[in-house]
């Protein structure tokens, strides 16, 4: 079991401010297919993880369980000790590589959080985050990240001077 006791506010964290995470509002509620996106910087989850689960407790959210992918992330422990309690994983093959699922109020609310590649744009990767928050989206995560890529970029009126 590996312990991290550092919460979001340690110097060991990113500071907390900017773990790239969006939750829907009654994420957990089985209405979406996606309660929300997260954006990691890297594949390495006992990095990532840790971050991920102090913001989400700031939200909110107590995680109690986090399933991903077993290709598509560094392995972890079976069991992570952060700000002072476990939180169990488990890694599958069976899942979608863009997908993780984590699981609060003792087993009853599930979330599946769409994962923006840490390989994406930042512009991509911020409009990945704000779809996921509404509902109708497509089942795919392919699709959803499609969607956001096809987002024109913002466009800059050309300046001209006056003659």
């Amino acid at each position: 079991m590996t312990t991290i006791p550092r919460t979001a506010l340690d110097a060991g964290f990113r500071g907390g401010i900017d773990v790239r995470v969006s939750l829907r509002a009654n994420a957990g509620d089985g209405s979406s297919h996606f309660d929300g996106a997260w954006f990691p910087r890297t594949r390495d989850l006992a990095v990532e993880l840790p971050e991920l689960i102090a913001e989400l407790d700031r939200r909110g959210v107590r995680v109690e369980r986090f399933t991903y992918p077993l290709d598509a992330w560094s392995s972890v422990d079976r069991k992570l000790v952060v700000s002072d309690r476990i939180v169990r994983t488990g890694g599958f093959r069976s899942m979608d590589p863009g997908v993780v699922c984590l699981t609060w109020d003792g087993g009853a609310r599930r979330a599946d959080l769409l994962v923006v590649p840490p390989e994406t744009d930042v512009l991509t990767g911020a409009r990945a985050l704000r779809l996921c928050t509404r509902r109708g989206l497509p089942r795919s995560p392919q699709m959803v990240l499609a969607a956001a890529r096809s987002t024109p970029l913002p466009q800059v009126p050309e300046y001209r001077r006056a003659v």
